[in-house]
């Protein structure tokens, strides 16, 4: 296989019709480094709005049990990836987000927001640091595919193109991003988690380097210190010069899943998709229920 021959397949497809198709071969085979660090970088900027770091905070799942927390959130989303919305994993998965969320009195607002992040942090990550771009089909793809996504979840009122998710993003950073001390325990929390995976004296340097990574309204708003400019232009060079050897490569024949990426470490005799995630009861220890609509997400 030719290092564009996939792209060439993806531009005959339907980037509607073949929304799934065309995500899962985006993510699983041309950029699973980038959707990896992508998602991470969505799911860590939703954060700064305080309503959601509190909430967060309130349930201290990340910040008492961080690695769980991420490993059941990466792979709760990657088997809908994995196995499609129609199928039993999928339907489990989705199934088990939607468990949690009602557990909890989430805006609609807020949730819109979360799921722009997902649609719209991919695409400005990959074509900043990715191998190549990423092409039209695979955006309009991805668009369509968490469109879907947020209608299993029951959001109302999803924006319908990539240009309406992106201006929803900003705005509503603009408006919301703001300082919270619970907030920033939880960031704190997930920059520990990440300098983790690695040999504890190069923990400085990581914080630093994730640090360099992010934009300066998420950096203002968690009250953090910026890196040198030197350091950050290294950072980002470094990350870009990833992507430039990565295209020198040979494309990649079998799919890459968030299971088998090494930082998922809290299964290592295996698990069941049903038992993934937390089980809060509603009411209960700092639980506020939320209200169920009839939307909500179908089995």
């Amino acid at each position: 296989m030719k290092r564009f021959e996939r792209l060439d397949r993806i531009r005959r497809m339907d980037p509607v019709a073949d929304a799934p198709e065309i995500y899962r071969l985006s993510a699983a085979f041309e950029f699973p480094w980038d959707y990896a660090r992508a998602l991470e970088l969505a799911l860590y900027r939703t954060y700064a709005v305080p309503s959601i770091g509190r909430l967060l905070a309130d349930t201290a799942e990340l910040t008492e049990r961080s690695q769980r927390r991420y490993d059941d959130t990466a792979l709760l989303l990657d088997a809908v990836m994995e196995h499609g919305f129609a199928a039993r994993e999928g339907r489990t998965a989705i199934r088990r987000i939607n468990q949690m969320h009602r557990s909890y009195d989430i805006s609609d607002d807020d949730m819109r927001y979360v799921l722009s992040t997902f649609v719209v942090m991919p695409r400005r990550w990959i074509d900043t640091y990715g191998w190549r771009r990423l092409s039209r089909h695979e955006i309009v793809a991805t668009t369509e595919y968490y469109r879907t996504l947020g209608r299993h979840m029951g959001i109302p009122d999803i924006p319908e193109t990539f240009e309406e998710f992106e201006d929803l993003l900003d705005s509503y950073e603009r408006e919301h991003f703001a300082w919270d001390q619970r907030s920033r325990q939880v960031s704190d929390a997930t920059l520990d988690l990440m300098t983790s995976w690695y040999p504890r004296p190069l923990a400085p340097l990581l914080r630093t380097a994730t640090l360099a990574l992010l934009d300066e309204p998420l950096r203002r708003a968690f009250r953090y210190e910026a890196p040198s400019a030197t350091a950050t232009s290294l950072v980002r060079r470094a990350v870009k010069i990833r992507g430039r050897l990565v295209r020198l490569l040979p494309p990649r024949r079998a799919p890459h899943f968030a299971r088998q990426n090494w930082e998922i470490k809290s299964y290592p005799n295996g698990y069941r998709t049903a038992e993934l995630g937390t089980h809060p009861v509603p009411g209960t220890g700092g639980c506020p229920v939320r209200q169920v609509k009839l939307t909500d997400a179908v089995d």
